[in-house]
């Protein structure tokens, strides 16, 4: 099957609607632990919105290639099978994984995601701040493996949508931990605290779509802990509610850097290598901040 015969996301709207007036509601009553800011909920709840008509535009080019790569495919996997079904669950998390790992970790990559994370605050609405320009960077590439492998596209992008629909949840300060067992292999409200974290303690970890497992294999795991709260936003934060400013700033950034690179190499680096990387060392990167933390640390 070529197109997904319902979209998890958009069944699932009305329940994100629901879920945030209720957190906002809660909230006021003392009831939970959520900090909502007038301006910042407009700012996630448009992105969102732009988010939806980016994918409009860039879905007829992203299906015509899924398409294409189904039609070279290796095998064919049924739908109907129990089986796919576990193992595109598996696959696709491991997928969104990486796909998550890259964004934070190559710059090129992170000016797509990196609206996701320049709200200081973290609530339901936060999960709404989603890419306007994915499909420029080409992150979608990452999942044609498992079209080519065999499994349909609408296979993948059901499994897709119900990554997303889990993930939602885990944006609030609402919830606490959860059992030992459930933190153990889920992604939680917990663990996607520390992913949202600036504190140097927390950069760079938590990749998880839905499986934080795949972040305890490949040693990206970093706990929350009760001792340093986390402070939210990137590392600079912008300062600002301009809605295009938190949407390409980090476009603009690298297209001035390229434009003032004395070399191929620096150019590529300003590309591609870590969010903060420059040639003399002289900005800092999540690498670098962790340095200075742990020596703090040492030192105390």
């Amino acid at each position: 099957m070529l197109k997904a015969p319902f979209d998890p996301v958009q069944l699932a709207i009305p329940f994100f609607v629901l879920a945030i007036v209720l957190e906002i509601l809660l909230g006021r009553f003392g009831k939970a632990k959520a900090n909502y800011e007038t301006r910042d909920t407009a700012m996630s709840l448009s992105m969102g919105l732009g988010s939806t008509i980016a994918g409009v535009l860039f879905g007829g080019v992203i299906f015509a290639a899924t398409v294409w790569v189904y039609e070279h495919r290796l095998f064919t996997i049924p739908m109907t099978a129990v089986w796919a079904w576990v193992a595109v669950f598996f696959l696709e998390d491991l997928t969104y994984y990486w796909f998550h790992r890259i964004a934070h970790e190559r710059r090129f990559w992170w000016a797509s995601h990196v609206n996701h994370h320049t709200s200081t605050h973290y609530n339901l609405s936060t999960a709404l701040r989603q890419t306007w320009t994915g499909g420029v960077a080409g992150t979608w590439l990452l999942w044609l493996p498992l079209v080519f492998f065999g499994f349909p596209p609408a296979m993948v992008a059901i499994q897709k949508g119900i990554s997303l629909v889990y993930q939602f949840w885990i944006h609030t300060e609402a919830v606490g931990r959860m059992p030992r067992w459930f933190e153990a292999v889920f992604n939680t409200p917990s663990h996607h605290r520390v992913h949202h974290a600036r504190n140097p303690r927390y950069l760079d970890a938590n990749y998880a779509g839905i499986l934080i497992i795949w972040d305890r294999m490949f040693g990206t795991f970093i706990p929350e802990v009760d001792e340093e709260p986390c402070r939210y936003g990137t590392v600079k934060n912008l300062g600002n509610f301009n809605l295009l400013h938190n949407v390409f700033h980090e476009w603009v950034g690298i297209a001035k850097d390229v434009a003032g690179s004395k070399s191929p190499k620096e150019a590529i680096g300003y590309l591609f290598g870590p969010p903060g990387w420059s040639p003399d060392g002289s900005r800092e990167t999540s690498h670098t901040l962790k340095a200075k933390w742990r020596a703090r640390l040492g030192g105390e």
